[in-house]
């Protein structure tokens, strides 16, 4: 059985990093890509970062273009999004995501990504 677990979170001031860690068991799949969303009650939940086979970055949204950076250690099975320079826009729920095997990229629409983490909040004051 697939487990996601997004830890990482937390409160911070606008300008500081936090880097977002995602555990993933139960999951061993080539052509596979893995993401970071976000979620703001009262919209809907967006596509932040994109990852395909673990090592090509696919997708990175406007809005976090030169702050965010996706990657994946193998070895520890985690994901991770590493978030410098934060604003308040960015305060939302995070979650990782994964869409299992057979892929030849990384699909954008939440539907293709069937396994989900429980999120990790992010919170972040002007």
């Amino acid at each position: 059985q697939v487990h996601l677990v997004e830890s990482g979170g937390g409160s911070v001031q606008a300008g500081e990093s936090l880097r977002l860690s995602c555990s993933v068991s139960g999951y061993t799949y080539n052509k596979h890509c893995m993401g970071w969303f976000r979620h703001v009650p009262g919209k809907e939940r967006e596509g932040v970062a994109r990852l395909y086979n673990s090592t090509e970055v696919t997708y990175i949204a406007d809005s976090v273009k030169g702050r965010f950076t996706i990657s994946q250690d193998n070895a520890k099975n985690t994901l991770y999004l590493q978030m410098n320079s934060l604003k308040s826009e960015d305060t939302a729920m995070y979650y990782c995501a994964a869409t299992g095997g057979r892929w030849t990229g990384c699909p954008s629409q939440l539907v293709d990504f069937p396994y989900w983490g429980q999120g990790t909040q992010v919170t972040v004051s002007a």
